[in-house]
Parts: C-alpha cells; structure tokens; sequence
C-alpha cells in the first residue's frame, strides 16, 4: 500500500505512468476477482477482471491516493479518512484489456 501511495505524488487528476512497470494483484479473496473499469470509480463499467494471484499487469498511471507529505505528516486514522475521500485509482493494461482499477488492491511485481 505504502508503494503505491508514495508513487502518486500529489495525486494528478490525469494518470502518468510513474512507480512500477508492472503490478501483481493483492488482498482479493480466492474467490474474488478484481474488476477492471472503463472510468476510476465503483460503479464505472466493467471491462474485465483479473483473477486474485494476477500478476504481469501493465501500469499506465495512477491518480488519487495520499501524497508523500499526507503520507508523512497524517495520523493512520486520519490518512484513512483522506483515502476514503480521494481513494487511488490505476490505469492498466491485463491480458489485452485496458482500464482502471482500485489501487488498494495492487502492488509492485514484474512480467517475464
């Protein structure tokens, strides 16, 4: 989680492909998939999924999240709060589909 909210910076309204190449899916249930949408919130259309051990997922850029200095400076109850607010959102690309999906559920990996 730190990964991915250290590399949002101030958290930009368009997505750049800073941090990570690629991610690897994290903290889905073994029989849940991750919904990849065609806009960054909860009820965006789905596209597709990725299934809980994903990995080789291409990052295209994130938006939202805490910044380094909310990162830094905010209590755990109050940087959880913010994320509620403004939660990080990433752009991917999976298996040939592309679009967003809720960046508490990924961390850093690598494609062979």
């Amino acid at each position: 989680m730190a990964l991915i909210i250290l590399s949002l910076g101030a958290g930009p309204v368009a997505a750049d492909a800073d941090g990570p190449d690629f991610y690897r899916v994290t903290g889905v249930s073994p029989h849940d998939v991750l919904n990849i949408r065609a806009v960054p919130k909860p009820n965006g259309t789905k596209l597709g999924t990725i299934p809980p051990g994903g990995a080789c997922i291409r990052n295209l850029g994130c938006q939202g999240g805490l910044s380094v200095q909310e990162f830094s400076t905010l209590s755990k109850a109050e940087q959880a709060a913010r994320l509620k607010r403004n939660p990080c959102w990433c752009r991917v690309e999976y298996q040939g589909v592309t679009g967003w999906v809720a960046g508490r559920y990924l961390a850093e990996g690598s494609c062979p």
